[in-house]
């Protein structure tokens, strides 16, 4: 894995492409503020890599072990920080690049936690079409049978449940760097990406998908 940078999503809207005559979809993504906080190495740590935090926040809401963590590197208490493991031999940088991570037209992978839906049933959470609607059924939306009597006698572990939806990792990859505007401490990625707005995010160089 390379360096990437940690964000909070601030929205979606749209670019227009003169050439081609489109509109393109966006999500900005705010970046600024991104912290190198430790660098493990291999001799120290067995491995090399960058460990990143993003967002201010108050002391108050910190625990100890993590503030005394934070003042070796001199830095202060951050909301979300987040590790990213380089090749063995990398030259891991002392300032974390910022912006310049990544370049227009370069393709990302972006993490984060889906919006979380509460409890939901069936329907809604795994796409069951339902039972009967006329003749007096009561079985609309429920999930119908989930066990045989005598084989296999229980409930197959998995077996698709109402239950919590949502607030799950997810990344979504391939995504292209629209636009990087220094000015604004954001990035523009084309479609869409996972969470609300104010979540926060991880932006990767894309695995798959290099050219």
């Amino acid at each position: 894995m390379s360096l990437g940078l940690l964000g909070k999503k601030l929205g979606m809207t749209r670019l227009f492409d003169e050439q081609a005559g489109s509109m393109i979809p966006v999500t900005v993504i705010e970046v600024s503020g991104n912290t190198i906080l430790q660098v493990k190495t291999p001799e120290k740590d067995g491995y090399t890599a960058v460990q990143v935090g993003y967002g201010e926040q108050s002391e108050k809401r910190a625990i100890k072990p993590e503030l005394g963590h934070l003042k070796k590197s001199g830095a202060t208490p951050k909301r979300f920080i987040q590790e990213f493991r380089l090749e063995n031999g990398a030259d891991a940088p002392e300032t974390h690049p910022g912006l310049d991570t990544f370049t227009e037209g370069q393709w990302v992978d972006v993490i984060g936690h889906s919006k979380g839906r509460g409890f939901q049933g069936a329907v809604k959470r795994h796409g069951f079409g339902g039972l009967k609607q006329t003749h007096g059924s009561m079985m609309h939306r429920r999930t119908g049978a989930i066990a045989a009597g005598s084989t296999p006698g229980r409930v197959w572990k998995n077996q698709k449940m109402p239950g919590h939806m949502g607030t799950t990792r997810t990344t979504v990859q391939n995504l292209k760097v629209v636009a990087v505007r220094a000015d604004d401490g954001v990035i523009l990625v084309s479609g869409a990406i996972p969470g609300a707005n104010g979540d926060y995010v991880t932006i990767r160089p894309a695995k798959k998908k290099t050219a």
